[in-house]
């Protein structure tokens, strides 16, 4: 692999460490958010959706932006607005700031979720799964360490008193400068250089036109059928790790576990997702890979029923739910890839599916904690958890068939 593949590989996975960190910071320190701003446990799920609100409204807009002014540069930007939306949901004062600065934030990270997937597809397209399941375990990494480290950070003494969650989110986005400086450079060197295929770059500023024998219809990707399953599959997929990664921390508080091993748990929950992107390229290989999309929520069903058999055995069943999302997620960036048949189609399936997906995934957190208010427990709040995991399973039984989108008949 050149020096040009290499630095931009290296960018590509700077990125990706701060594409969930921004978000995986919050839900260890909504306890702590909710006695400052006095809300509710609603309205803590919505804080806690509204990036994923941000990602279905903005996501359709990154192909175009994309075609218009680059892969490249639109990247970048993102990354500067991720950088000031993270300082501006920190600025004591005002509660709105953290809501803005929140929506700011979902904003920035909705484009570069769309974009980095094309990015895959056109420069490692012969290796796609494994520069995916890379990127994926990158991205639940470097989410994981946020959700361990907020707490701890919030109650460090800065000489007159504890430095708070303001400060804690802030750290959250600690890497955004180094990315910005890495994807910078990258996009330079790889737009000087040949491919390491022999031929000239691969240019991600325009998009390509669809490949020859394609039949497109007049809605696109948005009236292909093959789309729609992904669409779904990320939809689901991400709607329980979204509930958990959100909820975790107070369900874990709730049986009797201190705040920071609460944080603790959310961040082992996302540790173990990382060891479940590393293993989906084996799972997508053969005949296997027809059936793997299904197969993979089995287990987050089985780490629900734990929970609510055995809750004694917490750690574990944590620990096996994160396993079944870290595939689910690597199995959902790897079919933007794999159902599309150039760079540009998986820009805009991605798009799609991403912006569909998140106003699925939106759906949530909110729904979560409405329940939890409503009953009062977390019963019927983990029930709906399992029956977004059967939705899950029957979507992959779907989009587990080896066909392309925009194929024609």
């Amino acid at each position: 692999m050149r020096r040009p593949r290499l630095a931009l590989l290296a960018a590509v996975l700077l990125v990706a460490a701060n594409l969930r960190s921004p978000i995986t910071g919050v839900g260890p320190l909504l306890n702590q958010i909710a006695a400052d701003l006095g809300t509710t446990e609603a309205a803590l799920g919505l804080l806690a959706a509204i990036p994923l609100i941000a990602f279905a409204v903005v996501s359709p807009l990154a192909h175009a932006l994309s075609t218009r002014f680059g892969t490249g540069p639109v990247v970048l930007v993102s990354l500067v607005a991720l950088a000031l939306g993270t300082l501006w949901r920190s600025v004591p004062g005002a509660d709105a700031n953290v809501w803005a600065g929140t929506v700011l934030v979902g904003s920035a990270l909705a484009i570069a979720n769309v974009l980095l997937p094309a990015v895959i597809k056109s420069d490692f397209a012969d290796r796609v799964p494994a520069a995916t399941a890379v990127f994926t375990a990158t991205l639940s990494g470097f989410g994981a360490l946020a959700s361990g480290v907020v707490v701890p950070v919030s109650h460090l003494d800065a000489g007159q008193g504890p430095l708070g969650w303001r400060w804690a989110l802030l750290a959250s986005g600690a890497l955004v400068p180094v990315a910005i400086a890495a994807w910078a450079a990258a996009h330079g060197l790889h737009r000087r250089a040949p491919s390491s295929a022999g031929g000239p770059a691969v240019a991600h500023d325009a998009a390509r036109p669809p490949a020859a024998g394609r039949v497109p219809s007049r809605l696109g990707v948005w009236g292909d059928g093959v789309a729609w399953q992904v669409l779904a599959y990320m939809g689901v997929q991400a709607m329980t790790f979204y509930m958990l990664v959100t909820w975790l921390a107070p369900l874990s508080l709730s049986n009797g576990r201190p705040e920071v091993v609460a944080g603790a748990d959310v961040m082992l929950l996302q540790v173990s997702s990382l060891g479940g992107s590393l293993v989906t390229p084996f799972l997508l290989r053969g005949r296997l890979a027809r059936w793997a999309p299904a197969l993979i929520p089995v287990g987050g069903l089985a780490a629900m029923a734990g929970l609510l058999a055995a809750p004694g055995l917490f750690l574990a069943w944590v620990l096996l739910f994160g396993l079944s999302s870290g595939a689910s997620l690597a199995t959902s960036f790897s079919l933007f890839s794999l159902r599309a048949g150039t760079p540009a189609v998986a820009a805009r399936l991605s798009g799609m599916a991403q912006s569909g997906g998140y106003a699925i995934a939106a759906v949530g957190p909110v729904a979560f904690g409405g329940l939890l208010t409503a009953t009062g427990g977390w019963l019927v709040p983990l029930l709906f958890v399992v029956l977004v995991l059967g939705a899950q399973l029957a979507v992959g039984l779907a989009v587990g068939r080896e066909r392309h989108v925009l194929a024609g008949p």
